[in-house]
């Protein structure tokens, strides 16, 4: 192993939701709330991780029974569950286990931090204002108007841009096939994170270059890709 190879790491990217937070349960009840006013059938807690990832529209879609998933009714919903989720983002959404340390040695480490996220820019903000205050993020972009989703790589190259960091000098820590495709596109260094709401497997075949199982496993990786 050549040890006088150094890494150009400079910065990480972080997805939001099962990643850096557990967002899980309050989007689930926000969710449900709206469908059962509506007079459609709500849905278990788990079901939402298959939901989850793709923005708010997206969700309201997923969630929608199959033969409803018309126009009107998915921007009824999506409109109604920004409106509900407004006032109830933070009834049980925390930081995962191991989180807040992991922050902390990444800033002793001079490492700039940035969150990429496909949660509304409004809802990206406030959360991450609340529960991840304690740490200076150089960049915190939710979905917004005129800026393609992920996995679309075009959050992260504002991100390197902003930054003047390369891509390849720049972790993507996600825990869906959309944040490694995003990775990946954008030419970033893939890593899945197991703890969130999809699969290894599903990390794995969208591109994830290492998969991490518990937060104070990404200094180490680190030491080994700069080994």
């Amino acid at each position: 192993m050549n040890t006088e190879t150094k890494s150009n790491f400079e910065a990480v990217v972080f997805d939001l939701d099962g990643t850096l937070l557990n967002t899980l349960d309050d989007l689930a009840a926000s969710m449900n709330r709206v469908l059962e006013s509506h007079q459609f059938p709500s849905h278990p807690v788990g079901s939402y991780l298959h939901f989850i990832g793709g923005g708010a529209r997206m969700l309201a879609q997923r969630a929608l029974p199959e033969d409803q998933r018309n126009e009107s009714n998915i921007r009824k919903l999506h409109h109604a569950f920004e409106q509900d989720y407004r006032d109830n983002w933070g009834v049980a959404t925390k930081l995962y286990p191991g989180i807040a340390e992991m922050l902390d040695h990444l800033i002793k480490r001079g490492m700039k931090l940035t969150i990429l996220s496909n949660k509304p820019h409004e809802f990206t903000l406030t959360t991450a204002g609340h529960f991840l205050a304690n740490w200076n993020f150089q960049c915190v972009f939710g979905q917004r108007e005129g800026v393609p989703k992920k996995p679309d790589p075009a959050g992260i190259l504002e991100i390197s841009q902003e930054l003047g960091i390369p891509p390849q000098n720049m972790l993507y820590l996600g825990d869906s096939g959309v944040d490694m495709k995003t990775a990946r596109a954008a030419g970033c260094h893939a890593i899945g994170v197991t703890w969130g709401f999809r699969s290894q497997e599903e990390l794995l075949e969208n591109g994830a270059e290492n998969l991490i199982e518990n937060p104070n496993e990404l200094l180490p990786l680190i030491d080994s890709l700069q080994a």
